[in-house]
């Protein structure tokens, strides 16, 4: 199969449901959820998909009970500092990028995800962004400020506004080729809502710890067969 998918998008929910359903704390779902990625990025390099970008982590997550809060933050500072150590990683030259409202987080946490960037800033084999304390939204909010300091310091006038330079101010310019959302729900919920403008969305009934090489494989076969007439 000729894959022409490069970047794809995951929303990666069902988690809780999951480790309900296994008789486990709901929170231990994310545990599992963090060994399943492992496996993704090495299924993603076996069919050349070049760009991940994965929803870990909305506004609205902050209003999680602490104790499941407490637990995703020790993951994600987990997830940082062995990113910027994986031997993995180096070897395919993957770059780690973290988009979102991070200053929010914990500084453990902010600084285990700068030391992941810092250490990959310079590498272009395989992209992977993390969407933490993200929102499509909030990012279009950020973008309209920094465009508005922009004016305000006279660098810009607002004739200059262009889609290129909304793109430009945004935490994330590629777009995804495909978009799957696991764990039954039909909703985007706040995900890429500029870059999304023309992904193809596959909604999967399985929760994110059950997905596998094989659900991927058969998005990406669904994705091939869609016709994408980009309005023509």
């Amino acid at each position: 199969m000729e894959n022409k998918v490069k970047h794809v998008g995951i929303i990666l929910d069902g988690n809780r449901r999951f480790a309900k359903r296994l008789m486990m704390q709901p929170w231990k779902g994310h545990e599992l959820g963090f060994e399943k990625l492992k496996k993704l990025f090495e299924w993603c390099k076996q069919l050349d998909i070049r760009e991940l970008t994965l929803y870990c982590f909305s506004m609205q997550n902050f209003n999680r009970p602490k104790l499941e809060f407490d637990f995703l933050m020790d993951i994600f500072e987990k997830a940082g500092n062995e990113a910027a150590e994986d031997e993995n990683v180096h070897q395919n030259k993957i770059r780690i990028k973290a988009v979102g409202r991070t200053h929010l987080f914990p500084q453990k946490v902010q600084d285990a995800l700068k030391r992941a960037e810092e250490a990959t800033k310079n590498y272009s084999g395989y992209i992977v962004n993390l969407a933490l304390a993200y929102g499509g939204q909030e990012e279009i909010v950020d973008a309209v400020k920094k465009i508005g300091r922009q004016i305000e310091a006279g660098e810009i006038t607002d004739e200059q506004i262009t889609k290129e330079l909304i793109e430009k101010n945004l935490y994330l310019s590629s777009q995804p080729d495909l978009i799957i959302r696991t764990g039954g729900d039909h909703r985007t919920s706040n995900f890429l809502i500029w870059q999304s403008w023309y992904s193809e969305w596959f909604f999967l009934e399985k929760t994110w710890p059950e997905f596998e090489k094989e659900d991927l494989i058969a998005v990406i076969e669904e994705f091939t067969q869609r016709e994408r007439r980009f309005g023509k």
